[in-house]
C-alpha cells in the first residue's frame, strides 16, 4: 500500500511561503521576491546547582522567542512587499503586523502582532536590484497548526 502521508522527504527552501498583513485582520498577503531567510529560536534557560546533584547543573527552558530574518528584492506594486516597505518609517504599534510562515508539509506558524524591523530598503550598488530586508520578531506565543492527514476513501464494490 502506498504511503498515505500528504508530504514526505526533503524539500527546497523556496517552498516555504511567507504572508504578512495588518494586525487583527484576516487578510494576509504573500511577500514577492523573497530570496533568503533564516530563523533563530531564542530560549530562556534557568540553571541551578542542587546539592543532591553533586555540582552538576540542572536546567529548565522557561522562555522562548523566534526571529525570522528575510532578504528580498523591493518590488513596488506587490501588496505584501509594499506593506513591509511602508513599515520602515513607522514606530510603535504601526510597526507591528501579523505574520504567517507556511511550510511545504502544510504546517502553518502564525505570529500575531509581531514587531517588524526593516533593516534595508532600496539601497545598494548602482547595478544592484534594490533590497528589502527585514526581521519578524515574535510577540507572545505563536499558533502552530499541524497539517491534517486524511485517510483515503475506499469505495466498496456493490
Amino acid at each position: 500500500m502506498p504511503d498515505q502521508t500528504p508530504f514526505a522527504g526533503v524539500y527546497p527552501c523556496y517552498e516555504n511561503q511567507f504572508k504578512i498583513g495588518e494586525t487583527g485582520t484576516q487578510t494576509l498577503n504573500t511577500i514577492a521576491e523573497c530570496t533568503t531567510f533564516s530563523v533563530v529560536f531564542s530560549n530562556g534557560i534557568e540553571e541551578w546547582y542542587a546539592f543532591e546533584d553533586e555540582g552538576w547543573v540542572r536546567r529548565l527552558p522557561t522562555a522562548k522567542s523566534v526571529t525570522i530574518t528575510v532578504t528580498a528584492k523591493r518590488k513596488v506594486g506587490d501588496t505584501g512587499n509594499d506593506f513591509v516597505a511602508d513599515i520602515a518609517f513607522k514606530n510603535g504599534r504601526e510597526a507591528m503586523a501579523d505574520f504567517e510562515w507556511d511550510f511545504p508539509d502544510g504546517t502553518s506558524i502564525k505570529l500575531p502582532n509581531s514587531a517588524i524591523n526593516v533593516t534595508a530598503l532600496g539601497s545598494g550598488d548602482s547595478t544592484a536590484v534594490a533590497p528589502l530586508e527585514f526581521e519578524v520578531m515574535s510577540n507572545k506565543k505563536p499558533t502552530v497548526t499541524q497539517p491534517t492527514v486524511t485517510q483515503p476513501t475506499v469505495t466498496q464494490p456493490t
